[in-house]
């Protein structure tokens, strides 16, 4: 190569100045493989760019749609988180509502029982005071009868007239204690 830049420089040319033929060549050559890139390398460049940009936008396009979709189910849960908590407001009112009217029903209930149990038990003493009443007209009667046998001497054990002095005692003794109640 030292050789061809030295003759090239004998003959007065500048090694500097290629040749018209290499440039030619190379020129030939270059324009072909230009032909090849336009022709078949850039339609794929565009292709591929055309499908990234297109697989782009799309994946911007469906992460908008997922966020507005998002957006949309945030809002009905909370939406729905309103209406639950509404109905469990309702619901609790409700049930302290049934509660009050249950106990004021069983206030009622317990109320009725005692008047009840109150009106037997008053009926349970009065019939008692009677049985009472009657058995010591029956006891009393009979001791004031011996009683008055013995201080009379003679014996009263005449039913009819015994029953009449001791009902003729009792009247007495009703009479002085409405008397002395008074």
């Amino acid at each position: 190569m030292n050789q061809l830049i030295i003759s090239a420089a004998v003959e007065g040319q500048s090694p500097l100045v290629p040749n018209p033929w290499e440039m030619g060549v190379v020129f030939a050559g270059f324009a072909v493989l230009m032909y090849i890139v336009v022709k078949y390398v850039v339609p794929m460049f565009e292709k591929t760019f055309a499908e990234r940009a297109e697989a782009i936008e799309g994946g911007i396009a469906k992460a908008e749609k997922a966020q507005a979709e998002a957006s949309a189910a945030l809002e009905e849960y909370k939406q729905q988180l309103t209406d639950a908590r509404a109905e469990a407001n309702r619901i609790r009112e409700e049930a302290r509502a049934e509660g009050a009217q249950i106990l004021a029903d069983l206030k009622e209930k317990a109320a009725a029982e005692s008047a009840r149990i109150t009106a037997q038990a008053h009926a349970a003493i009065q019939s008692e005071r009677q049985a009472a009443v009657v058995s010591l007209r029956a006891e009393v009667g009979t001791l004031a009868t011996t009683l008055a046998g013995r201080i009379v001497g003679e014996s009263l054990d005449d039913d009819a007239r015994s029953a009449r002095v001791v009902d003729r005692f009792l009247a007495d003794l009703e009479n002085q204690n409405a008397g002395a109640a008074k």
